[in-house]
């Protein structure tokens, strides 16, 4: 056997990727519609707890999504080691019907205190993604791997279509409402995903459940023993970071300064999401094939950049969709990316790194909400020394720039596995 030819017996076997791929799909997209069908409304429902202005209102939401992230970044290894070792269907299941209660709660919060338990609660479940995407690269191969993630980014983005558009309607019957619906879309994605949801993970391939990989400081550490992908994750995690500005400032920055309604709000939320999942969808496929991973992701976050100072810079509500079909070929540098790490570890170590990725998400969610909220705060209201509410923008593109810059650096020193290499590794206990 070469070195390019897959040990069959030790290989696990993939089912059909275009059925399984489907249904995962369809999961991630509810659940996306489930997350974001809440954000229009959230400025409002802030404001009746607390009777503060947008200024103060975004702080609150900051350490809303502070709370959030931080059980996540708890919560997401735990959940990767935990669909390594039991499949990755019971750990999606779990994690959808954990959403619906978390936004009944939400939804029926009588104070303030009871919106922080429910956003405390649902960051739990709320590394849903990392099983997606393990499953995701339990039924791909090194040729479909990145068109497979990006098309459950895709779904992401449709669900962030649907979602707020929705979500800013249903806030016209009042800012619970948005919640309600969350909740029975989580409790209805639940119920799809029990009966047609099948395990992708053999038990053959599945590896003995560790404490030390579970926990987030162990899952990070375990990314030393795979050196090929630690500059990418390091560009990852910035990319990440970047990104807070828009579900942590979008919302309060456009009624501040436009005036939007929740209903445009949501409007344009859903404009973000419809570029986005059409180009998952549809161009990563040719983009890939022309341009390759490696300039595809450097090309995305160049472009992200310019579409950050763009709308951070933006006078008029019309400025800031002028900079939206940047997000054609930016929307392809998070899933190129992921693909290039998944492309040089072990097979069986895929739920590890999606749960160190995670966490690396939840670092960068639980540091950006508070720092991109805090300049926002800064930067508008009567207290405010300068007015300028698009600061948060501008620190985005700012860190997308820093990031181009590591990639560059990590793309030299980085290069794919070979087949040979990808073979799962021992069991450990």
């Amino acid at each position: 056997m070469t070195d390019n030819e897959p040990n069959s017996a030790s290989m696990p076997s993939k089912p059909a990727t275009r059925s399984a791929i489907t249904v995962v799909l369809i999961t991630v997209l509810l659940d996306a519609v489930s997350f974001s069908i809440i954000m229009p409304i959230m400025p409002n429902l802030i404001h009746e707890l607390t009777g503060e202005g947008l200024s103060q209102a975004a702080t609150v939401g900051g350490w809303l999504l502070f709370v959030f992230a931080a059980v996540q970044f708890l919560s997401a290894p735990l959940l990767g080691a935990l669909s390594d070792r039991y499949g990755r269907r019971p750990v999606l299941l779990y994690s959808l019907v954990a959403f619906g209660v978390d936004y009944m709660i939400m939804g029926l919060a009588p104070t303030l205190g009871w919106l922080f338990l429910g956003r405390i609660l649902s960051g739990i479940p709320g590394a849903s993604w990392t099983p997606a995407y393990a499953y995701t690269a339990d039924v791909s191969t090194n040729d479909n791997r990145a068109r497979n993630f990006a098309l459950v980014g895709a779904a992401f983005s449709c669900g962030f279509i649907i979602g707020p558009a929705f979500g800013g309607l249903l806030g016209l019957l009042g800012s619970r409402a948005p919640f309600l619906a969350a909740a029975a879309l989580a409790f209805g994605n639940f119920t799809l995903g029990f009966f047609v949801l099948k395990e992708s993970l053999p038990k053959a391939s599945r590896r003995a459940f560790s404490w030390r990989r579970a926990n987030p400081i162990g899952a990070l550490l375990q990314l030393r023993k795979h050196p090929r992908v630690l500059g990418l994750a390091v560009v990852l995690t910035m990319w990440f970071l970047a990104l807070q500005a828009y579900p942590a400032t979008w919302a309060f920055y456009t009624a501040y300064r436009f005036g939007w309604t929740p209903a445009l709000i949501g409007l344009s939320l859903a404009a973000y999401g419809a570029v986005i999942a059409f180009s998952q969808a549809r161009l990563a496929k040719p983009v890939l094939a022309r341009l390759g991973e490696k300039r595809t992701s450097l090309y995305g976050l160049l472009l992200a950049s310019i579409a950050f100072f763009g709308q951070g810079f933006a006078q008029e509500g019309w400025q800031v969709f002028l900079f939206i079909p940047l997000w054609l070929l930016a929307a392809l540098a998070m899933p190129t990316i992921n693909a290039m790490m998944s492309t040089r570890i072990p097979m069986d170590a895929q739920g590890e790194l999606q749960g160190a990725n995670a966490s690396l998400a939840s670092i960068s969610a639980i540091i950006g909400p508070i720092m991109v909220t805090q300049l926002f705060s800064a930067f508008s209201g009567p207290g405010a020394a300068v007015d300028f509410p698009g600061a948060p923008f501008i620190a985005g593109g700012l860190i997308t720039l820093l990031s181009a810059g590591l990639l560059v650096r990590a793309l030299r020193r980085a290069a794919p596995a070979t087949e040979a290499t990808r073979q799962p590794e021992a069991i450990e206990d």
